[in-house]
């Protein structure tokens, strides 16, 4: 009749729960009168055909109805709330406020090195809570917690937008910068014009004069006489004086359209006899570079000749006159 001994259940574990003695009424007797018996304290099962009396009846949380040891779960007694009790647990937890709700970051994540960057000590600790500099927007420990202490000056704040100690930094770097940006925009003209003083003047423009000139620079022009003749581009190739060998460094030459004009400069310096170190050298002093005269441009060693050159045009082997920038954007 009563239920054995046993550990009572956690309440929120469980769907059901044990009654205390204090909260289980006398049963009554069959003329409705309560016994006297203290050993008939105790509650009927509800199920159905059981009405089993159990000292420490179990309450179920669902239907709120009392049970003895073998109908308390709800599958046992066939509940007729089932699953009251579960969800009510599942909105209890989803109304709890999750972790960290209503907290800043830095109160979420508190442990970090010291900001000072020669100092290694962790702030955000019982002992050591750490000190937070508003104009660098940094912590720091006990000891680097005044401005002096951890240069503040000199740092940008975290997350600042532009203005104060900050900005003029930027500023003082930005004229620096712009000041360089002019030196070396005079130093390309300077070096445009002196190259443009020795450079020779375009051939005739006009389109009869041009295929007159074609015409006859294809008689005297020299090359691989196994280039197909729909692959040459025959141009007039010169060279600065003092930086030649011969007498007269200049000539009339025809190339593959398919060649790069690092392999045309190879070839002009060494029929025009021009000394080449350009794979020797990376100085610019020293490397040679084709310029295009009736493109006004300084030619990259990948472009290909057939884009870059046309039958009757001029090109210059100079030394010393930088990148091909130089001459294109100053």
């Amino acid at each position: 009749m009563a239920s054995p001994n046993q550990n009572p259940p956690d309440p929120s574990e469980t769907s059901y729960i044990t009654m205390s003695a204090s909260a289980v009424a006398k049963p009554t007797t069959n003329t409705g009168v309560a016994g006297d018996d203290a050993d008939l304290i105790g509650s009927h099962c509800q199920y159905t055909y059981c009405n089993q009396l159990d000292f420490l009846p179990f309450l179920c949380q669902s239907c709120h109805k009392t049970f003895c040891l073998d109908h308390r779960t709800e599958s046992s007694h066939t509940c007729s709330q089932a699953g009251a009790w579960a969800e009510r647990k599942r909105l209890a937890a989803l109304a709890r406020p999750s972790a960290g709700e209503g907290k800043r970051m830095r109160e979420l994540v508190s442990q970090k090195p010291c900001a000072d960057d020669t100092c290694k000590t962790i702030v955000g600790t019982s002992l050591v809570p750490g000190v937070h500099c508003p104009t660098c927007n940094r912590d720091y420990c006990l000891k680097h917690r005044l401005k002096e202490d951890h240069d503040c000056a000199s740092k940008i704040p975290i997350g600042a937008r532009p203005g104060g100690a900050a900005s003029a930094q930027a500023t003082k770097f930005a004229e620096g910068a712009k000041s360089a940006l002019e030196r070396f925009k005079i130093w390309g003209a300077a070096k445009k014009e002196a190259a443009s003083r020795s450079l020779p003047k375009p051939k005739p423009s006009s389109a009869s004069a041009r295929v007159v000139a074609v015409n006859a620079l294809k008689k005297t022009a020299k090359g691989d006489d196994k280039l197909a003749p729909e692959k040459r581009v025959y141009v007039y190739v010169e060279a600065e004086a003092e930086t030649a060998k011969a007498k007269f460094p200049k000539g009339q030459f025809f190339y593959s359209r398919d060649w790069v004009i690092g392999r045309v400069l190879d070839a002009a310096a060494k029929s025009l006899q021009v000394q080449n170190i350009n794979n020797q050298s990376n100085d610019e002093r020293d490397r040679l570079r084709v310029f295009h005269v009736e493109g006004g441009r300084l030619l990259d060693f990948n472009e290909k000749v057939g884009t870059a050159l046309v039958s009757g045009n001029t090109i210059v082997l100079l030394r010393g006159v930088g990148q091909p920038p130089d001459l294109i954007e100053l």
